[in-house]
């Protein structure tokens, strides 16, 4: 008799929105290749930048990143050790430079009291509680959070911006007006927890944002058609 053959154990189970979700960064990869963000040449300046470039364009908040460092105040203690008016001046270039003055004191305070300026820890700690100290900083909102833990300490945290919420909602992966946190929470769900997963998919999200899925979407030529299937995208 011949032995008796015996069936595979099953697999772990299908997830299609992940599948889907990995087609959309392999395709957006490559078309654009890889965007190596955020740029910053040290953890403190990938944060500050977060909080500059709030409401202006990255141009705006590399100029006033450079004229810190210029000033050799590029650092939590060089930031701390200036008056607001002072680092108003010299941020002026990222715009509301009064308000963001404020806002990058109040995170540079937190940073040196919760960790002595340190960024190993943040690495380290329970993520949840982490991220609802840096929302309860003043000025920094759930976007600007996530990119500095993302980016900056390196956790797997998605910044689900508007650029990434417009494009996922055309293509029926998040629903027409999705919150930041409800698309945050689905995209944190389907994909695998990989800080460098996410950081390469959302800066991809934002080029083919900015090259095909604007306020008008320019669906020729986009390398995410093929997901659409033949129908025009959702409307947002």
């Amino acid at each position: 008799m011949s032995p008796r053959t015996r069936s595979a154990p099953p697999g772990p189970p299908v997830d299609p929105v992940k599948a889907r979700l990995l087609r959309l960064h392999v395709a957006l990869l490559e078309r654009f290749g890889p965007q190596r963000w955020w740029p910053g040449r040290t953890p403190y300046e990938v944060a500050a930048g977060a909080i500059l470039t709030q409401h202006t364009a990255w141009t705006n908040a590399a100029r006033a990143l450079a004229a810190l460092r210029a000033r050799r105040r590029l650092s939590a203690r060089g930031v701390a050790a200036l008056g607001v008016a002072a680092l108003a001046r010299l941020i002026r270039p990222a715009g509301t430079y009064r308000v963001k003055a404020r806002r990058l004191r109040a995170f540079t305070r937190w940073l040196l009291r919760w960790s002595g300026g340190r960024w190993a820890p943040l690495r380290r700690a329970p993520l949840g509680p982490l991220r609802r100290e840096l929302l309860a900083v003043p000025g920094l909102g759930p976007e600007t959070v996530d990119a500095i833990l993302l980016y900056a300490a390196g956790r797997p945290v998605f910044v689900a911006d508007a650029y990434a919420r417009r494009v996922l909602a055309r293509h029926r992966v998040l629903p027409p007006r999705a919150t930041y946190e409800a698309a945050r929470a689905v995209l944190e769900a389907h994909l695998p927890s990989d800080p460098a997963l996410f950081n390469e998919f959302h800066a991809l999200l934002v080029a083919v944002g900015k090259a095909h899925c604007r306020t008008v979407p320019r669906c020729a030529g986009c390398p995410l058609a093929f997901d659409l299937g033949g129908r025009p995208p959702a409307r947002t």
